[in-house]
């Protein structure tokens, strides 16, 4: 049953805007019937222009290169590379080795004469010797610098002309596709991902046709112009707004299963938020019967500027929902204060981040909001999560979406969660979409002599409104100031980056090199930020290979020291780089002081912000007194908080700890005393207390026997000991033997469970 659009709950200039605005994919620009004429004019203006460019950086370059033979055959010596700038910079070395100038000859002058009137380039005086000859290669080699500069703006400009033609193309007659042979890689991959014989897959593809210059020039010809402008026509491609929501009212009312809209508070998130309320609002209230859940998942280290956007958010949306009568409700989750980022890193001690230990994506912000769709999948049975991924952002993206897509339908499969299933409305956009929404106004070309360029024209007044009466220029602003350009003009060339493509994250994030969002953002006026940056550069320093022995114990979180395994190709007999563990406490007990005198001083200057949260200090608290290497007998917590604050939060002090610190000292010079390891005491007798009034005490002496094979003393004390020990190398030597031994063990214990 089809679903008619209601306009009632609509303003004139809303309605306007869902009728005539196109969302597509394609750059289609709201002076359509003008681009065909304007391009009809400049494009040939841009290829001669690039062509022209591109003989003269050809002649500059063979020039410069000839020029540069000479100079080494004067100086007797045997160019190793092509290279210009290498070799330039050879040239110099051989000049100052040889500072006297050397005179040419007579035809040696006129063949240099002859070279350059031959590159058609400006001659004004005679070369004479090699002093003059290299100030001459030198000066020639930054005009070539700048023209190349000058032809890399000239190929984007008609690049970006091409683009505008094909699309044109595509949208009045179709998407044209032309069949193209797989190559033998592409047919592996193929049969692998669907599990096929390679003999099934079939051998051509297709590929969509792409104009080249010439024929899109051609092409522009043949159309017909009234008076400037193209007639009317039916689009093939593009959707405008209206039916974008028809789309979005059959997904919705295709069945009973609620959605539930993952909202990060980005913009594409937020086109999607838009797009669902503004199809909710034009869909028949009897037929609003679906829950709509919009869940944000805070990491609790969040930029600061973007937790009050998406708080300012989730508040304007619920609230506006409620008085829309609209099915939306909003909900903000967090990661549990045992998982949290400050809970794992000052807590257990875990290293900050890298690309390869990312253990902070799982914990802080997948697992919260998998947690929310597995509660709603319990009460509904199956739920539809509505995201707002794009196949334009990037080719991994695209496959994804593409892989898990379920055929004739638009929904994809969950990649890890049974009944739960992927609804990407907008995945088919553009980035110029998402913002075209997002400013709800129109984007329009701009052409000239000059180039290419875009800008957005505000025909509605409706500019930076979204669905739910707040405005979107915050969103922008954000976006802007956390761009390294410092500033995003309402005309943007097409030819440079877009602010609307800065990316957010955590603030303590040290994956990425640079935090150039929050440089940018302190660079644009948010200074107070600084600290944060200046404490997210101190763990990124603490990761640095030659800073880890500093910062972080000797020993894993298990107890043991351990070393790098062999690599495919390393010689085995090589000695192996140590692998540190956890964070040292006393280092974990300082940068939980910094971050509080620094939540203090946030509050005092009037920013309301807080660094860490209580549940997240008692949970770090617990990992401190049971920390497997260095339990904090003394209780540090509480004290640290109550020297930055002045009091005490209500601290759980029966923690069924064995020892304080007065224990703890006793212990220790009683350990001293008898030659043992005053931890490993003190782990048995926790183990000991642990196991009180249990009837059965099954499995004690393996617990016992884990405590003992820990490794304790100092690292070199540890190293010293397993010297007499089956060396690392002879265990890689015989790690598979070991390793098929050990399941044959497990299959046979599994047999004999099963007779007995």
């Amino acid at each position: 049953m089809s679903n008619k659009i209601i306009f009632d709950n609509l303003n004139e200039e809303l309605v306007d805007y869902i009728n005539n605005e196109y969302f597509s994919g394609f750059k289609r620009y709201s002076n359509w019937k003008l681009l065909p004429a304007k391009l009809k004019t400049f494009l040939p203006i841009y290829v001669a222009e690039k062509n022209s460019l591109k003989e003269k950086c050809e002649r500059k370059t063979a020039l410069i290169k000839l020029l540069i033979n000479i100079m080494f055959s004067v100086y007797k010596e045997i160019q190793v590379n092509d290279r210009i700038e290498f070799n330039i910079q050879k040239l110099t070395e051989l000049k100052n080795l040889k500072p006297k100038s050397l005179t040419f000859s007579l035809n040696l002058k006129d063949a240099i004469s002859g070279y350059i009137i031959a590159a058609k380039e400006t001659y004004t005086y005679n070369i004479e010797n090699s002093c003059e000859l290299f100030e001459y290669i030198q000066t020639s080699y930054e005009a070539l610098l700048i023209s190349n500069t000058h032809l890399r703006q000239a190929e984007n400009t008609l690049s970006l002309c091409i683009n505008l033609v094909n699309q044109y193309v595509d949208d009045v007659e179709g998407l044209r596709y032309k069949k193209v042979k797989k190559t033998p890689n592409e047919i592996e991959k193929e049969s692998k991902d669907k599990n096929i014989h390679e003999s099934e897959v079939t051998e051509y593809k297709d590929v969509r046709v792409i104009f080249n210059a010439d024929q899109c020039v051609h092409y522009l010809n043949n159309i017909t112009l009234n008076d400037g402008k193209i007639k009317d026509y039916t689009s093939h491609c593009s959707k405008n707004l209206s039916q974008v929501i028809e789309l979005v009212h059959a997904a919705y009312t295709s069945d009973n299963r609620p959605w539930v809209i993952g909202y990060s508070g980005g913009k594409d998130s937020s086109a999607v938020a838009s797009l669902v309320y503004l199809s909710l609002l034009a869909l028949e209230e009897n037929k609003r019967t679906k829950s709509i859940f919009l869940v944000a998942s805070d990491t609790l280290v969040e930029t600061p500027k973007v937790v009050d956007h998406i708080d300012n958010s989730l508040a304007a949306i619920g609230r506006q929902a409620r008085l829309d009568d609209l099915p939306i409700t909003t909900h903000k989750v967090l990661p549990e204060a045992n998982q949290s980022f400050w809970a794992c890193l000052l807590g257990k001690g875990y290293p900050a981040p890298t690309k390869s230990f990312r253990w902070c994506t799982e914990r802080m912000k997948i697992n919260p909001v998998s947690d929310f769709i597995k509660n709603k999948i319990s009460q509904h049975d199956e739920v539809i999560v509505t995201l707002g991924s794009r196949s334009e952002e990037s080719a991994s993206r695209a496959q994804v979406i593409a892989k898990h897509k379920i055929e004739n339908s638009r929904f994809a499969r969950h990649t890890t969660l049974a009944n739960a299933y992927i609804y990407t409305p907008i995945d088919t956009w553009s980035m110029d979409d998402v913002w075209k929404i997002l400013r709800a106004c129109s984007l329009e070309v701009t052409m000239s002599k000059l180039g290419i360029g875009k800008k957005w024209s505000d025909k509605y007044d409706l500019e930076w409104e979204n669905p739910w009466g707040a405005k979107n220029l915050t969103l922008w602003n954000l976006y802007k100031d956390a761009s390294d350009q410092g500033e995003c003009p309402m005309v943007i060339d097409d030819s440079t980056p877009s602010c609307g493509n800065s990316r957010f994250g955590c603030w303590t994030c040290t994956v990425v090199t640079r935090d150039r969002a929050m440089e940018s953002l302190i660079q644009n006026g948010e200074g107070w930020m600084e600290p944060l940056l200046k404490f997210r550069d101190l763990l990124a320093y603490t990761n640095i290979p030659e800073n880890k022995d500093t910062y972080r114990n000797y020993k894993r979180r298990i107890g043991r020291v351990n070393f790098q395994r062999a690599k495919d190709g390393e010689d085995i007999s090589a000695e192996r780089a140590h692998v540190p563990g956890p964070y040292w406490l006393k280092y974990r007990k300082q940068w939980l002081k910094e971050l509080l005198l620094q939540e203090k001083q946030f509050n005092e200057d009037g920013h309301k912000i807080e660094l860490i949260t209580e549940p997240e200090l008692h949970a770090i608290r617990q990992e401190w007194l049971n920390d497997p290497n260095e339990p904090d007998w003394d209780d540090s917590l509480p004290t640290i908080y109550r020297e930055v604050y002045g009091k005490d939060l209500n601290w759980v002090y029966n923690d069924n700890s064995t020892f304080d610190k007065q224990g703890a000292h006793i212990l220790t010079e009683l350990s001293a005393k008898h030659k043992v390891i005053p931890q490993m005491v003190m782990k048995l007798l926790d183990l000991e207390i642990s196991m009180e009034g249990l009837s059965r005490r099954s499995g004690v002496q393996n617990k016992v026997t884990t405590i003992l094979k820990q490794d304790w003393g100092t690292l070199e004390e540890i190293k010293l000991k397993q010297q007499d020990q089956q060396s690392k190398a002879g265990y890689d030597v015989f790690q598979q033997e070991i390793s098929e031994l050990n399941d044959k063990l497990s299959t046979v214990d599994t047999l004999l469970k099963k007779e007995f």
